[in-house]
């Protein structure tokens, strides 16, 4: 659900922020069938890009095709009201796009698209899947592509929340003490009201509930009786209540890294961290079984001691290395014992380095890692780089539908637990005030039971979105468990065995109990991690 951070980012989780709402929590039923004006799209040219936005937006060898497959798109528009409530009221516009079926003479309907977030993107996202691997064309050849991006995001009506006031002063080095999370605590808390009261009755309406009435406006426009669905991360939960909404609106539907199905801000940053722990312990393992390599020992529980004494160590005394711009301090080590196998090589290799390291200069890795010095001025995105994820959104739609907005004492107690709970990978994250201070009615969800065929993806080993949430998922609404064996969020795409699963899924409706996934590297040599990041699966060091 949430953003990965680069190779080049500190920062090992995007944090969400917000409030402390106090009215009671509004419960989502079915859509019921209310008289409604017709809706149509309005179809206009697509935006065009320059060479430098294209380059930012696709990596060379991948470029001929995603212009080849951008001069087929089709743009468009629906208007919805922004409050459902008030059906003749204010209206908002959805941007959306459409890739047609190659083979209309055999077409199965309209395949509606979402990657996740909430506040990702997905305008382009058709254009992006069929260039991700060759084995994703198939999904476009008896079905018309459908992107768009949620209400809140990029082409849609969007806003912005103004900048926080205040200073946070400068980040922490070593375990943030109990006076300076209280102070980032108030700092928060003061955005997030600042952040909600600025638009009140537009960031009210940005909810799941609300992306999924506006998904069934796009099928009715499009003249389709049922819409199928392909959703990812975030993705996920808007299908599911997409599902729960309109049960009678849904043909085949497939979601990969299911979301948490009961939301808490809490929950959900509990079971993130306790899957990331999980995996760490088979990330130790496999450095054990190359211990010759790294030395950390030959049973996973010796290295898993030994990363936890060197985050200790990196905690009591950070090292400055003269050629990178930031210290290291044990939330580094952390971050580096919290990554998906494809990075387990140069992840293993970056806490040799820091175990080993003497200074004054950082180790190659570590420095490849973290960039070095910078290099004059940074350079501006091209001015028509599309937006491929709006904070506001994220901030609006979690906060919105979190009930738990704690106080400080309650944070507070909850991060201490998460540390002692989870001594691997925990430092990897920091303090936040999480939905504190938001001002808005907490919206709440309940899932029901729908129509139409449902496959639930699951990743075995995977932390944003543990295992278990496709479990509970599927004890709620029902629907057939598809287990990925690997560990990288939204990976059934990108290997091109499941992506073989999922194309013949949508084409028969039909599909196994799942796939082998991204597999774990075979040595300290393996660069499969490379030809990954290029298809959009990135480090989180």
């Amino acid at each position: 659900m949430a953003q990965r951070a680069s190779l080049t980012t500190r920062a090992a989780a995007v944090a969400v922020v917000a409030g402390l709402g106090l009215t009671a929590p509004v419960t989502v039923a079915p859509a019921a069938a209310a008289e409604r004006p017709p809706t149509t799209v309005d179809w206009k040219p697509c935006p065009t890009y320059s060479d430098e936005a294209l380059r930012a937006m696709v990596p060379p060898d991948r470029l001929e095709r995603f212009t080849a497959l951008l001069a087929r798109l089709e743009c468009g528009t629906v208007s919805v009201p922004l409050d459902y409530r008030r059906p003749h009221g204010r209206t908002i516009t959805v941007a959306l796009t459409r890739l047609k079926a190659r083979d209309q003479a055999h077409r199965l309907g309209s395949l509606a698209l979402n990657p996740g977030g909430p506040g990702g993107s997905g305008y382009l996202m058709p254009v992006e899947l069929l260039t991700m691997t060759d084995t994703n064309a198939g999904l476009n050849e008896r079905y018309d592509l459908i992107g768009f991006d949620p209400r809140g995001v990029g082409y849609s009506t969007n806003i912005n929340c103004p900048p926080p006031s205040g200073d946070p002063g400068p980040r922490p080095v070593g375990p943030i003490t109990k006076e300076a999370a209280r102070r980032l605590y108030d700092l928060e808390v003061s955005a997030n009201a600042a952040c909600g009261r600025s638009d009140p009755d537009f960031l009210g309406q940005l909810t799941t509930a609300n992306v999924a009435r506006d998904l069934d406006r796009i099928r009715a426009a499009l003249g389709e009786r049922k819409l199928n669905f392909l959703g990812v991360s975030w993705g996920t939960w808007l299908g599911v209540v997409y599902r729960s909404q309109h049960p009678g609106n849904v043909g085949r539907m497939f979601l990969d890294s299911v979301a948490i199905p009961r939301f808490s801000l809490v929950a959900f940053e509990d079971g993130r961290q306790a899957a990331a722990e999980r995996n760490a312990r088979r990330m130790a393992a496999w450095i054990a079984q190359h211990h010759d390599t790294y030395g950390f020992g030959t049973t996973a529980e010796q290295v898993r001691a030994a990363i936890i004494a060197l985050r200790a160590d990196y905690d009591a005394n950070p090292r400055r290395f003269t050629d990178v711009d930031m210290p290291v301090d044990g939330s580094f080590i952390a971050l580096s014992a919290s990554q998906d196998a494809p990075i387990w090589p140069l992840a293993s290799q970056v806490l040799k380095e820091l175990r080993d390291a003497t200074g004054p200069t950082a180790p190659p890795t570590v420095k490849e890692v973290l960039g070095g010095e910078p290099e004059g001025e940074p350079t501006e995105p091209p001015a028509d780089l599309p937006e491929r994820f709006n904070r506001t959104m994220n901030q609006a739609a979690f906060c919105n539908e979190d009930p738990s907005r704690l106080g400080f004492d309650a944070a507070w107690a909850a991060y201490q637990e998460r540390l002692a709970r989870n001594p691997l990978t925990a430092r990897a994250g920091g303090f936040s005030a999480g939905c504190a201070g938001w001002p808005l009615p907490v919206q709440t969800v309940q899932l029901r039971p729908g129509g139409g065929s449902l496959v639930l993806s699951g990743h075995r080993w995977e932390t944003p979105s543990p295992y278990e949430w496709t479990l509970e998922t599927k004890a709620i609404v029902g629907g057939k468990v598809y287990t990925v064996d690997d560990d990288v969020h939204g990976s059934a795409l990108m290997e091109p065995a499941c992506a073989t699963d999922v194309v013949s899924y949508f084409d028969t409706g039909r599909i196994d109990g799942g796939c082998a996934g991204v597999p774990v590297p075979t040595g300290p040599e393996d660069r499969s991690a490379q030809s990954l990041r290029s298809a959009g699966v990135e480090s989180r060091i």
